[in-house]
């Protein structure tokens, strides 16, 4: 029971498609027209490099727009951020210093004056 002597016994397999003589054989274009189809596409591919480069021209300024308008509320952002923190500094250094005096009922009155 050795299975490639069976197969060899079978014979040949039947094949289903073209054999490697008929892809040969199939009616091939001429150089001009090998040609003609080589324009066609460079052509094709000039049109589409043209859009393709306009269309990243204009991606490129919707970029830059949007980096500006980022750019510019992240620097405001980042001032404001800034200045509650100056103003939480000042503000928890004079509770700092009241809470501080407020042991002492003289120093408060020293304070004052």
């Amino acid at each position: 029971m050795n299975p490639i002597a069976m197969a060899r016994a079978r014979g040949p397999a039947q094949n289903s498609g073209p054999t490697i003589q008929d892809y040969l054989n199939r009616p091939r274009p001429t150089w001009e027209e090998v040609k003609e189809q080589l324009e066609k596409k460079k052509k094709g591919s000039r049109a589409l490099a043209e859009f393709e480069e306009k269309m990243n021209e204009n991606w490129r300024k919707e970029l830059e727009k949007h980096r500006e308008k980022l750019m510019g509320g992240n620097e405001s952002s980042s001032k404001k951020k800034e200045k509650k923190k100056k103003e939480k500094k000042k503000s928890n250094r004079v509770s700092k210093i009241f809470s501080f005096l407020s042991f002492f009922p003289l120093g408060l009155f020293l304070f004052v004056i």
